[in-house]
């Protein structure tokens, strides 16, 4: 039995979601170990976002079953109206299965999606909206070049040769410093950075008045909703590595996949980086810490027990 009316009926009008939403996924079960600096990782993606983000948006955060410090951060910063849609789920769903909940659920007409280790420098929102709206049928723009395997954005290339009034160049573009901040940042040692910045190459295309590298980032892009959605479901039964299946089906229904000229946003990985070297526009050297953990020997040694460890925490929280 209902007593009274809802007062809601008297409200005319309701609030209006932004046309972006930026969604960000996150995963730091605990602090210690590989994790041990992720939540401040996390937190200072975040201040980047609110600093050097003058656009309007709404942010989505979707919590894939952190442990209690980061669900408690994350709540409070709901509670300050910091983050306009928070989803705390109990389980590691994967990333599949928070790209199915975050492209389905964002209200925003173009999401901006970023890990939640990413750094965003200012105009790394504006760039990769001209480049979205400039370019014809895009599919994702990240805000930063770096090299990739072609036949993750050969109909990129395609439509580039095939189109009239279309420069696309093949070449050395990047500096060492743009290739290398990327590289190191994913754990690649300094020698194996040196080999594939030596033998890989970019592909630059000018279309109009834009310019822009062949490619893209699961880890960090601009896209539109309709487009995502269309890719729906992710089928993913693993929570990592199976990643570039976002990337092998925009590339299969032939959407351009493109990339930034600058280097507008930063991979942090799972440590905090000097403020002054994230800060800045150019990127960071390599320094003695860096090529100490980046040793073949020590780094195989650590990643095998720290990943055997990891494997017994993650069965033990599924059961």
């Amino acid at each position: 039995m209902r007593v009274g009316q809802n007062p809601a009926k008297s409200v005319e009008r309701v609030a209006q979601p932004r046309d972006v939403t930026v969604a960000i996924v996150t995963y730091i079960p605990f602090l210690s170990g590989y994790y041990a600096q992720s939540l401040d990782v996390l937190k200072l993606s975040l201040s980047s976002l609110k600093a050097n983000t003058p656009e309007p948006f709404d942010l989505m955060i979707f919590d894939n079953g952190s442990g209690e410090e980061t669900s408690a951060y994350l709540q409070d910063e709901y509670a300050m109206g910091n983050i306009q849609y928070l989803v705390l789920s109990e389980k590691n769903l994967g990333k599949g299965g928070a790209w199915n909940f975050v492209f389905g659920a964002a209200p925003g007409e173009i999401i901006a999606y970023a890990d939640s280790d990413i750094y965003f420098r200012e105009g790394w929102l504006s760039r990769s909206l001209e480049i979205m709206d400039g370019f014809p049928n895009t599919g994702m723009v990240t805000g930063r070049p770096l090299r990739s395997k072609e036949r993750y954005f050969s109909k990129t290339l395609e439509w580039a040769r095939q189109t009239n009034g279309v420069r696309l160049e093949k070449g050395q573009y990047l500096s060492w410093e743009v290739f290398s901040e990327h590289s190191l940042s994913c754990g690649v040692s300094l020698e194996q950075t040196r080999e594939w910045f030596q033998t890989s190459h970019d592909w630059e295309i000018a279309y109009g008045q834009l310019c822009a590298y062949a490619g893209a980032a699961h880890f960090q892009f601009v896209s539109k909703k309709q487009v995502l959605q269309s890719l729906l479901p992710f089928e993913m039964d693993k929570p990592m590595g199976q990643v570039r299946t976002l990337d092998e089906k925009l590339n299969e229904k032939g959407y351009l996949r493109l990339m930034t000229c600058d280097p507008l946003i930063v991979h942090m990985g799972n440590v905090v980086p000097a403020r002054e070297d994230v800060l800045s526009q150019d990127s960071q050297g390599v320094n003695a810490q860096k090529l100490l953990w980046n040793w073949p020997p020590i780094k195989r040694t650590l990643l095998y027990f720290y990943n055997k460890i990891f494997q017994l925490y993650f069965e033990r929280m599924r059961d």
